[in-house]
C-alpha cells in the first residue's frame, strides 16, 4: 500500500482525526490516530495485515505479540497472514506492569513478531520487548500500521510501518491549540476535557 492509499482508508473510516487531542502520555496533538475505526471493517484489517506480514516473509516467526488494546486486532489478523500462533499482553490491574495473562506463555527460544497499530512514544512497546526478554524470547521485528513518530522512534530491531507520518505533539504548559481556546477531547472517550490532567475515560 502506498500512503495516498492508506491516508484515502484511514481518513474514509475515520481513523484520522484533526482537532485539539489528549494523548495518553499527557501530551496534546493537533491530529490524532484511531486505528480501531478502521479494523472495524474486516477487509481493511486483512488488507493492513497483510501488508505489515509481507515485509516480514523472509524471517521464520513463531508467535505474534500484540499489547492490548490497540495490537489485538490487527496482530491477530498479521499472525493469520503468516499462519502462526497469536498472543496479548496486557497489564496487571494491581502493578500496572505489562504480563502475559489468560494462560498465555511464550517458550524461551520463540521467535516473536510484535505488532502494535500506533507508534507514538513507543513506551507500551519497549514494556513489551522487556517482557519479551524476561521470556528469552527471539525478537525478529516489530510492525505498525502508523508510526507518528515519523521514524524518529527506535527500538533497536528491525521495525516497519505502513504509513510514517510526522505528527507535531505539544507540551500542555506550552500549547497553541490552548492558547486558541480550542476545546480538548480524549479519543475514545467522547467527552471534552477542560486541562492537560483531565485523564478520565
Amino acid at each position: 500500500m502506498d500512503r495516498d492509499e492508506i491516508l484515502e482508508i484511514l481518513e474514509k473510516t475515520g481513523a484520522f482525526m484533526e482537532g485539539h487531542f489528549l494523548l495518553s502520555s499527557g501530551l496534546h496533538s493537533g491530529q490524532y490516530f484511531q486505528c480501531a475505526k478502521v479494523l472495524q471493517y474486516p477487509q481493511y484489517a486483512e488488507e493492513l495485515a497483510e501488508d505489515i506480514a509481507s515485509h516480514f516473509q523472509d524471517v521464520d516467526v513463531d508467535v505474534v505479540v500484540a499489547p492490548a488494546m490497540g495490537g489485538i486486532i490487527i496482530g491477530h489478523e498479521v499472525a493469520r497472514a503468516m499462519k502462526c500462533r497469536f498472543i496479548f499482553t496486557e497489564r496487571d490491574p494491581q502493578t500496572d506492569e505489562m504480563t502475559l495473562r489468560r494462560g498465555f506463555d511464550i517458550e524461551e527460544g520463540e521467535k516473536v513478531l510484535i505488532v502494535e497499530d500506533v507508534l507514538t512514544t513507543g513506551k507500551s512497546v519497549r514494556e513489551v520487548i522487556q517482557l519479551l526478554k524476561k521470556e528469552r524470547a527471539d525478537l525478529q521485528g516489530i510492525g505498525f500500521i502508523v508510526d507518528r513518530s515519523g521514524g524518529k522512534v527506535r527500538f533497536g530491531t528491525r521495525k516497519y510501518a505502513i504509513l510514517e507520518m510526522p505528527v507535531v505533539n505539544y507540551n500542555p504548559d506550552n500549547c497553541p491549540l490552548c492558547e486558541k481556546g480550542m476545546p480538548i477531547q480524549k479519543p475514545g472517550s467522547r467527552k471534552k476535557v477542560e486541562h492537560a490532567t483531565g485523564l478520565e475515560d
